[in-house]
């Protein structure tokens, strides 16, 4: 593996261990929140309040903002230097702050129609209406922070650095948590001592990466321009990446409109699958293509085509490395972990046998929607932004069209199976336009082979393992060192360099001590 690939593996850890403590941190909040403000009227109203300045983050922040601004801030680093590089971030920021502004004014003056296109049910109940209204009020100048994040994020992986950014989430599951035992224990509106838990963690994940910036040499005091050329690129890159970003929302809403359809408990089914396959992507297929953008940019800007392929190789070979054995597991063990995690009250053995087929339909796309994602990094850090939402849009229509028609034949397993379908067809497509781009394949087949005859090997044996009794969750972590002794008995890259990545931190630790 080369030196870029190393440092994208690096990298990808530091953010798949952030990622994984948010993750934790996450369901701690979910079950604080449950306990402190229940499922009621104000339940209601705070998720819908906090749904709106998380839709406009999903939006223009972490994705379309970063992912636009690294390449070209890469890109001026390179050609012009530093202090270009650094009044470019400093003339994004400015335009960022101006338009968000503007933008949450607005918002606050016109809450009761926003809140009404969002939740227009919520008319029919004037007090719940007029609650959420003053949520909404209080929720939404998150955006100027988080989307900050967004813009910081991108400076500090620019520079190599990764911790801060991929920690932002655990600060502002911190303050919810902080926020709904205060308000609980005061005594106060639990909903109402949220939002502004959700306005404070918003401050303290900005907060967070200011001395992260100064280590880099970064100062927010200095040269910037209405006219920058690079805030202008960087905004016409952003274009397609917000609506790519709305068309995988468009994809979510209109999966669930068809599961509508369907009898009751599908959405539920869905719902439940899709939060455990999201997990290993969450935590590992995100991890790897943020530690990939800001390498492949740096190589795209200094027009090192081989390097970038080999980057692109690495960022690849390490997701399939994660992936394939992920999706196995999930898809051997889909009924024993369902009844594990939620076979309880009323969630019935019917409802974990119908979760279970869903999660194994939702586990065969799961390689290819990993792969999507560093494939994707490697358009954008081309400042093409154009193809991946093209070829998005295409596997909508792909995954709506095959859904509508297979759940009339499997019902919820036919849209998590179209969900599976238009995830290949979308990695196979992106595959061929970067490889015809490239001129290479970016996939390394020996290693894909390896990898997927290991996860056929424990797959099989987890399968086996799924009928005893509680010993098949004991025995995760020997399916995990017989793939990792096997890759490297194979002598895969992968495995030699995580093995290397461990060593090193140990080594470390010892010359500490």
């Amino acid at each position: 593996m080369s030196a870029h690939g190393r440092k994208i593996a690096r990298n990808a850890g530091v953010v798949a261990g952030a990622t994984l403590v948010s993750r934790v941190l996450g369901f701690v909040r979910d079950l604080i929140v449950a306990f402190a403000l229940g499922a009621g009227l104000l339940a209601d109203a705070f998720f819908v309040a906090f749904r709106i300045p998380n839709l406009l983050r999903r939006l223009f922040g972490e994705g379309s903002l970063t992912m636009a601004f690294i390449p070209v801030y890469a890109r001026v680093r390179e050609e012009q230097g530093e202090e270009a590089a650094q009044a470019m971030a400093r003339s994004a920021m400015i335009w960022l702050a101006v338009i968000l502004t503007g933008i949450t004014l607005l918002a606050e003056l016109a809450a009761g129609p926003l809140t009404m296109a969002i939740a227009p049910g919520f008319t029919r109940n004037p007090e719940q209406f007029a609650v959420t209204v003053d949520l909404v009020r209080i929720c939404f100048p998150y955006v100027i922070f988080i989307c900050s994040v967004a813009l910081c994020m991108g400076m500090l992986n620019a520079q190599g650095h990764f911790l801060a950014p991929a920690l932002a989430p655990s600060v502002l599951n911190v303050a919810l948590i902080g926020a709904a035992l205060t308000g609980y224990w005061a005594g106060w509106n639990v909903a109402y001592a949220m939002a502004f838990g959700v306005l404070v963690g918003g401050v303290f994940q900005f907060a967070l990466q200011l001395p992260f910036l100064r280590r880099t040499g970064f100062s927010w005091r200095g040269a910037w321009s209405w006219s920058d050329p690079g805030v202008r690129r960087m905004g016409l890159l952003m274009l397609p990446t917000v609506f790519g970003a709305a068309v995988y929302q468009l994809n979510i809403l209109l999966g669930t409109l068809l599961a509508s359809y369907l009898p009751v408990g599908s959405v539920s089914y869905l719902y439940y699958a899709d939060r455990l396959v999201q997990f290993p992507l969450g935590v590992f297929g995100i991890a790897v293509s943020t530690a990939a953008l800001p390498s492949l940019s740096a190589l795209a800007a200094k027009r090192d085509m081989d390097g970038f392929g080999g980057a692109l190789r690495s960022a690849m070979g390490l997701t399939l490395f994660i992936a394939l054995p992920a999706a196995a597991g999930l898809l051997a063990l889909a009924v024993p972990l369902i009844s594990l995690l939620f076979e309880r009250g009323a969630f019935s053995a019917q409802a974990v046998i119908a979760t279970a087929q869903a999660l194994a339909a939702y586990s065969v796309g799961l390689p290819f929607i990993a792969l999507a994602r560093p494939l994707v990094a490697g358009f954008y850090a081309l400042e093409d932004t154009r193809t991946p939402v093209r070829i998005a849009v295409a596997c909508l229509v792909v995954n709506i069209g095959l859904g509508a028609w297979l759940m009339t034949f499997w019902a919820h397993v036919g849209l998590a199976v179209a969900v599976s379908a238009s995830s290949l067809a979308n990695f196979a497509l992106l595959f061929w336009k970067l490889r015809a781009r490239l001129g290479h394949s970016p996939l390394e087949l020996g290693g894909v082979a390896r990898s997927l005859a290991l996860s056929c090997l424990i797959g099989a044996g987890a399968w086996f393992s799924a009928s005893w009794s509680g010993w098949w969750l004991a025995l995760i972590p020997v399916w995990v060192i017989v793939y990792f002794a096997g890759a490297v008995l194979l002598r895969m890259t992968e495995a030699r360099m995580l093995l290397d990545m461990v060593r090193s931190r140990i080594a470390r630790k010892k010359g500490r001590a």
